[in-house]
């Protein structure tokens, strides 16, 4: 496959609340991109350097990629990783994510949300926020349902809400070392952990409650997400369970949706594992980007015809193998 040239570029913009965000973007220098990729990073993570691999593949495949640091996050303003409404980040992206799409350079283009852990659970919240407006989403490892291994007691929520609006940025919520759990590679690990401008001091209370109550309020409407999905998930993720993504991908609507999970991977599917995998799930990434952008121009269409393939069979789980390596689902149905 041919890799295209590319221009990044950065910018400072302000929310509605005042507070000035990162954003960036990589947009291929000399075509008009075959549509438009927004991404949605994790929790404490950041868009310029940690997801800056994500936006040159899939810029050097022909797409423009525009991401941002949500507010106190990477390079933007605010109380570092301090999440007050976990609906400010959804409203935040959304408002800068379509003033991106309303150019008119990019009006035409199909909208593609990429949420990875956290991120995977602001992309489907920005669909539910609008759901005609986005054309499909890649979520890799999202956050959209809370683990029976690691849900807490009803009893432990109550208490913790009880104090969150008096102390809440206190950073008093025991957890793991989520970058050793979450990136295989041991030299990828200390590139990530050796980058300042990702948050690895303990999540501050109102924050994790945000969190919690975002995943929760998500299990209980899964069945409402009907864009198109693509979830992939490392079958040794100990950070989200694969059980999620299962849930997620049998309880949407949506009548066009792919699951993958690769056995033996860890969470970090883009950014922590040895090369040849890292190859192997942008590969897949990307080719199920193109089957929905043959021609950007009529990418609806296309799309409904991709959620045609299997018109007249019986609706069933139907393996198939996107780049080799791992186990793929595919549904579809009209």
């Amino acid at each position: 496959m041919t890799k295209l040239k590319f221009d990044y570029e950065e910018e400072n913009i302000r929310n509605s609340r005042g507070v000035e965000l990162f954003a960036c973007r990589w947009v291929p220098s000399s075509s008009s991109p075959r549509a438009l990729i927004f991404l949605c990073h994790g929790y404490g993570m950041e868009c310029s350097g940690f997801m800056s691999e994500c936006g040159i593949r899939l810029a050097s495949a022909g797409y423009a990629v525009f991401g941002m640091d949500y507010e106190g996050h990477g390079r933007s303003k605010g109380a570092r990783c301090y999440i007050k409404k976990f609906g400010d980040i959804v409203n935040d992206c959304y408002d800068y994510y379509t003033s991106i799409s309303a150019q008119e350079k990019y009006r035409e283009k199909g909208r593609f949300l990429y949420g990875e852990s956290m991120g995977g659970a602001v992309a489907l919240l920005l669909h539910k926020k609008d759901p005609s407006f986005w054309n499909g989403a890649i979520l890799v490892a999202p956050m959209c349902k809370i683990s029976e291994k690691v849900k807490p007691h009803p009893v432990v929520i109550n208490l913790l809400t009880r104090v969150e609006e008096i102390i809440p940025k206190w950073k008093i919520v025991p957890t793991k070392d989520v970058i050793d759990a979450a990136f295989k590679d041991p030299v990828k690990r200390e590139q990530i952990r050796n980058n300042k401008l990702i948050y690895q001091d303990k999540p501050r209370l109102k924050t994790a409650l945000e969190m919690l109550r975002t995943s929760m309020n998500l299990e209980d409407t899964l069945h409402e997400i009907t864009l198109p999905f693509f979830v992939l998930h490392g079958e040794a993720d100990t950070v989200t369970d694969p059980e999620i993504s299962k849930a997620l991908f049998e309880k949407a609507s949506t009548r066009d949706k792919t699951i993958k999970l690769y056995p033996g991977m860890w969470h970090g599917l883009t950014s922590g594992e040895p090369d040849a995998n890292v190859d192997l799930v942008f590969a897949d990434i990307i080719n199920w980007l193109h089957v929905r952008t043959v021609d950007a121009t009529s990418l609806t269409a296309n799309v409904e015809k991709v959620a045609s393939n299997d018109q007249g069979k019986p609706k069933q789980e139907q393996a198939s193998i996107l780049g080799g390596g791992g186990r793929v689902v595919h549904r579809s149905s009209m």
